[in-house]
């Protein structure tokens, strides 16, 4: 929630600043640093975002990118940046020619506005022509945010990454298929479906109706789905409001805080790289903030004690014996990342 927040905030200030803007140092600054940083990377840090990061290629000695982020010690995301006025042309890009000669897998190259994330899922170590995420920052969707977190320091896995990135690239291609087809069907789209509904032979009048006929067709298989779903949404929402007009529901004692929410994505941040997100679960008591591996409470991941004078985190050994941890703010939660993860291998373990 908290990167959803940001992302919104750096597209509104895009959306406000970007006609004051005339080139492309000033597009960097304003808009670029503030995406690396909101992936929580220090800008200021030189060993961890490199500006003009110099990368030699055979007699071609100092060309640069313009940022290479850094993670123990080695480039893990290079960069190129163009005015935010320019359209984005990859095979142009200097991206492409010393992508082979630094240990990264991934290039970003954007204008502030748009971006597209490579790697190198057609041949190792050679940037693919095509990016595997792309997207404008001033019309994000819930599903490229989830993507854009996996960028996040916390949670950078390159083979978690890398795996999703194929997935991603040829599903957004397939996307893309699809629309065409449905905008202006192609001869071989319609002869696919003409040829095993119609029993005669497909001469070039029956194509022709056929097109006419496989549009309407899809368009109205689509109207159709979304109406069903919305039927089905609004039946349900009807039957629960039913169920609360008839029981009251009692008043909770359970008062779930802004800052117990932010501890559990803090949390989710660190275990998801051994669990998938939808088996991390809190349920909230009057005591404490619970944690649980499967919804399961005889499977307890940590718990936050924030509601008090003092702040911890209680974390489990493998006898389930929880041990709490001085806090001054949630943030703090990041320096127990080893013993969060540890207590995922003791049910694994088991």
């Amino acid at each position: 929630m908290e990167l959803q927040n940001q992302l919104k905030a750096l597209a509104e200030k895009v959306v406000k600043l970007k006609e004051q803007i005339d080139t492309e140092e000033s597009t960097k600054h304003a808009f670029v640093l503030p995406f690396i940083n909101l992936l929580g990377y220090d800008t200021f840090n030189p060993t961890e975002v490199v500006p003009e990061f110099t990368a030699d290629l055979g007699l071609k000695k100092g060309e640069k990118v313009d940022y290479a982020i850094f993670q123990n010690g080695e480039p893990i995301i290079i960069i190129e940046c163009k005015n935010w006025k320019e359209k984005l042309v990859a095979h142009n890009s200097q991206l492409f020619r010393y992508f082979h000669t630094t240990k990264t897998r991934f290039a970003l190259l954007t204008n502030g506005i748009e971006y597209q994330f490579y790697t190198d899922l057609e041949a190792t170590n050679k940037m693919d022509e095509k990016p595997f995420l792309e997207f404008d920052i001033t019309q994000l969707k819930e599903s490229t945010i989830n993507e854009i977190t996996k960028f996040h320091k916390s949670n950078f896995d390159i083979d978690e990454i890398v795996d999703n990135a194929s997935s991603l690239k040829y599903t957004k291609e397939i996307k893309k298929m699809i629309s065409i087809e449905l905008e202006e069907p192609s001869y071989d789209f319609v002869r696919l479906f003409a040829g095993k509904v119609y029993s005669g032979r497909l001469t070039e009048k029956v194509m022709g109706e056929f097109t006419d006929l496989v549009s309407k067709a899809f368009s109205q298989t689509i109207s159709e789905k979304v109406n069903n779903r919305l039927n089905s949404a609004l039946h349900k929402e009807a039957e629960k409001q039913l169920e609360e007009d008839k029981e009251p529901e009692k008043a909770s004692k359970v008062n779930t805080t802004e800052e117990e929410l932010e501890g559990f994505r803090i949390i989710v941040a660190i275990l998801r790289r051994k669990l998938a997100i939808d088996r991390i679960v809190h349920r909230d008591t009057q005591s404490y903030f619970g944690i649980l591996l499967d919804d399961n409470n005889r499977k307890p991941l940590c718990r936050l004690h924030l509601n008090g004078g003092n702040k911890y985190l209680g974390v489990f050994d493998e006898m389930k014996k929880e041990t709490r941890h001085f806090i001054e703010t949630v943030d703090d939660i990041y320096q127990f990342e080893k013993e969060l993860l540890q207590t995922v291998d003791y049910y694994e373990e088991e």
